[in-house]
């Protein structure tokens, strides 16, 4: 067998071109210790336990690697969740419960005779209902009274209405829910869910003053007849006083017959 006498040569730039190679590739792998070095007559001698330690020093800069891109996505998704969080409720109710409220407010403001207002109110009693209801002559008496009765029948047809606008409102406000609800159990971030309470806090609050309302023009209706009774048992007692209001009584007096 014939021997080629450049083969170590070509072995020796064969290795020398790999080591290169490895090192381009891998800086961060390389460590001072070598698994590969030239011996004596230019031979290359392998050392094992160089090579152990290259290959445990690159395993472990390649944890540290893969740990730091962890660490990295770890942070993009806490951005991400961040941002879910921040992001605002795509549903508003609020128009529609101003509406609702507004709608309430306009029946109290409409009504009649005796409006929901505390100086009106006193100063409408201070002249027609009570001891102020058996003053005057009797056509007075009887106008004051009439007025009292009108009153009265329009205080509870603003009630009715008031009712029949807070009954119109539970439509709304059920169609309101539902949609807030759905909302909520597709929030996608915190900001989300506390939107959707805070809009069914609102939509309650909005129930609680249409029950508020209802019941102060029921109350007023009531109120407002109970004293027009009262404003008529006390002018029936004047005018029973003045029906038997004879005057001085009798007094004797000398008479004198015809002819005389």
């Amino acid at each position: 067998m014939t021997r080629n006498p450049d083969r170590p040569a070509h072995s020796l730039k064969l290795a020398t071109a790999l080591m290169v190679g490895t090192l381009v590739l891998t800086p961060v792998l390389t460590t001072p210790a070598q698994a590969f070095f030239f011996g004596g007559g230019g031979r290359i001698v392998y050392d094992p336990r160089n090579h152990a330690e290259n290959i445990l020093s690159a395993a472990r800069a390649l944890e540290q690697i893969n740990n730091q891109i962890a660490q990295i996505q770890n942070q993009a998704q806490m951005l991400m969740n961040d941002a879910l969080n921040l992001a605002n409720l795509p549903h508003s109710s609020l128009a529609q419960l101003q509406a609702a409220i507004g709608e309430t407010q306009r029946l109290l403001a409409d009504a009649q005779s005796l409006a929901f207002d505390v100086a009106t109110i006193e100063q409408a009693f201070a002249q027609d209902y009570g001891a102020a209801a058996a003053q005057g002559d009797f056509d007075a008496m009887i106008a004051g009274a009439r007025e009292r009765w009108e009153t009265s029948v329009a205080g509870f047809e603003d009630s009715l209405r008031v009712q029949a606008g807070v009954v119109s409102n539970i439509d709304g406000a059920r169609s309101q829910m539902d949609a807030l609800i759905r909302e909520s159990q597709g929030a996608v971030g915190a900001l989300q869910v506390a939107q959707a309470g805070n809009q069914l806090l609102a939509l309650q609050s909005t129930q609680i003053a249409d029950l508020t309302a209802a019941i102060a023009a029921q109350n007023r209706a009531e109120a407002l007849e109970a004293a027009r009774i009262a404003s008529a048992e006390a002018q029936g007692r004047e005018n029973l006083a003045r029906f038997l209001d004879y005057g001085g009584g009798y007094s004797p007096g000398a008479v004198r017959f015809f002819g005389e």
